[in-house]
Order: structure tokens, then C-alpha cells, then sequence
């Protein structure tokens, strides 16, 4: 009676796999755990030396990789890249983790900008959207998958100075929850994954100006989470058919709060955010103490 509400159940052991932004952080923390699960994994990654490096680890270990670069701002190279998964792969993707992403922070609305704006879009949201169009069908069609698009506390938490990457983290999330509702009944399962500070190079590789990034690394220093972490517990969610993962306390908090006391918030996150600026403006130090 209630089938339409089942969702399959392990996908994350022995999966075909593709996982883009696999050359680092949570990409190739998900690569690593789904090659040690028995899976074998396409990884793709713009960056061709970190891609490799992925691949030859999981290689080493005994486990099947294959690697591929690919831009997934680019629908055409999100294509070819399923054509590829079904060339290299032992049988059908039966497992996609949206992930590829960049971080840009720093600047307010108005100031970022638009070539900033565009940027992160393609990548964060587009790269998403791309991954999502391209593999969903092929999955439906299957009748058994899962999909985990990396969204981020970002997405519901709308802090200040963070518009571009807000935005794109929202809109992974919006995807998300209507690519589960579609899925329903499909046999194909849908994840969001929404940490918050996850220990990766996203400060580096990125475009995150000023304050914002010393104020980044202290923060990432202290209080991030390995992405072994993460990781393990977006599968575990997956597996148990759940949309939604926030592996941090924090994250669940900020859900909570934003829901409730929408307006108290949104004020004390601007609060907040201007009295760390003005800490760490005074004394650069002040997170190591």
C-alpha cells in the first residue's frame, strides 16, 4: 500500500559510481569510502594532477577507479562523462554525488562582482543542475540509484557576505527537494547534503577576498570536520533514504532557528558576522586564543 514511499536500501555498498570534484575534500573523501565499499568509481575533476592522485589512491588500496576531467559548468562535458561512465563502469551508474564546487566570499551584494556571480553559479548550480539532467533519467530508467547533490549549510543559512555562494547552495537544495518528489516511488533516492565547516581546500581554490578569508581558515582550523566524516554519514543517509543531512550540530541549529525565528535570525546573524569582522580586524589572533 504505502510502496510509493520506499526508498532502496544500501546503495552506497558496491555501486557504479560517478563523483564529480573528486580531486579533493569531500569528492575524494566519497570516491575513497564508495572504492572501500566494494564500488567501483568514475571521478571527475577540472583538475587533471588532483583527479590522478585521486584515481592512483583508490588503485593502490585495491579498489577500481577511473578518472576523467571535466567542467561541469558545461552540459557537454556532463554528457560525455555519462557516456564515459557507461564505457568504463562494470554495469549501470547507479550512484551520482554532485559535488564539484568553489567557494567566494567577502564582498556584499552590489560589490561582487558579476563575472564572480557568474562564476559560482556555473559551477555550484549549474554543475548541479547539469548533473542532475544528465544522470536522473538514466537512473529512473534503471529503477534502483541514488543521487547526493553536496548542498551546505549555506543553502537555508544565508549569512552576510556570502551572496554568490549562498545563492548556488540554495538552488542545489531547491533542486534537490523537487528531484526527490519527482523520484518518489522510482526506486531512486535523493540526498542534500548541508555541512558547515568541512576541512578542505575550498579557501584556497577559491575566490574568498579579505577578512572573510583569514576569518575562513581560523574558523576551518578549529572548529572543521574531517570530510571522512561528512561524508560517511551523507552514505548513511542515502542508505536509509533520508533528503536531508546536516553531520554538524550547528548545522541542525541554524535549520531550526531560521524556521522558527525567522526575523531574530536574520538579525543575529548580521550581528554576529559584524562583531567577528571587527574581532579579527582588532586582533588578528583572536580565534587561536
Amino acid at each position: 500500500m504505502f510502496d510509493f514511499l520506499a526508498s532502496p536500501k544500501r546503495l552506497s555498498q558496491s555501486a557504479n559510481a560517478v563523483v564529480t570534484g573528486a580531486g579533493s575534500g569531500i569528492g575524494r573523501a566519497f570516491a575513497l569510502e564508495i572504492a572501500r565499499r566494494g564500488g567501483a568509481v568514475l571521478c571527475s575533476d577540472i583538475n587533471e594532477s588532483s583527479l590522478n592522485e585521486t584515481v592512483n589512491t583508490i588503485v593502490q588500496e585495491g579498489g577500481e577507479a577511473f578518472g576523467m576531467t571535466c567542467d561541469v559548468s558545461k552540459l557537454g562535458q556532463v554528457q560525455q562523462l555519462a557516456r564515459e561512465a557507461g564505457n568504463a563502469l562494470p554495469g549501470p551508474v547507479d550512484l551520482v554525488v554532485n559535488n564539484a564546487g568553489v567557494g567566494i566570499g567577502g564582498q556584499v551584494i552590489g560589490e561582487t562582482p558579476i563575472k564572480d556571480w557568474k562564476w559560482t553559479l556555473g559551477i555550484n548550480l549549474w554543475g548541479v543542475i547539469h548533473g542532475c539532467h544528465v544522470f536522473a533519467p538514466l537512473l529512473r530508467a534503471n529503477g534502483r540509484g541514488g543521487i547526493i547533490n553536496v548542498a551546505s549549510t549555506a543553502s537555508f543559512s544565508a549569512a552576510p557576505l556570502m551572496g554568490p555562494y549562498n545563492v548556488s547552495k540554495a538552488g542545489a537544495l531547491a533542486l534537490s527537494e523537487t528531484l526527490a518528489a519527482e523520484m518518489a516511488g522510482t526506486g531512486v533516492s535523493v540526498t542534500a547534503l548541508c555541512p558547515t565547516l568541512v576541512k578542505t581546500n575550498i579557501n584556497a581554490n577559491g575566490r574568498i577576498r579579505g577578512e572573510s578569508s583569514s576569518l575562513l581558515d581560523r574558523l576551518m582550523d578549529r572548529f572543521g570536520m574531517a570530510p571522512e566524516r561528512v561524508i560517511r554519514d551523507a552514505l548513511a543517509a542515502l542508505d536509509r533514504g533520508e533528503l536531508y543531512v546536516m553531520p554538524q550540530a550547528d548545522a541542525k541549529l541554524i535549520w531550526v532557528a531560521k524556521r522558527w525565528t525567522p526575523r531574530v535570525y536574520a538579525r543575529g546573524t548580521a550581528l554576529v558576522s559584524r562583531y567577528a569582522s571587527r574581532r579579527l580586524s582588532a586582533n588578528p589572533d583572536t580565534l587561536n586564543s
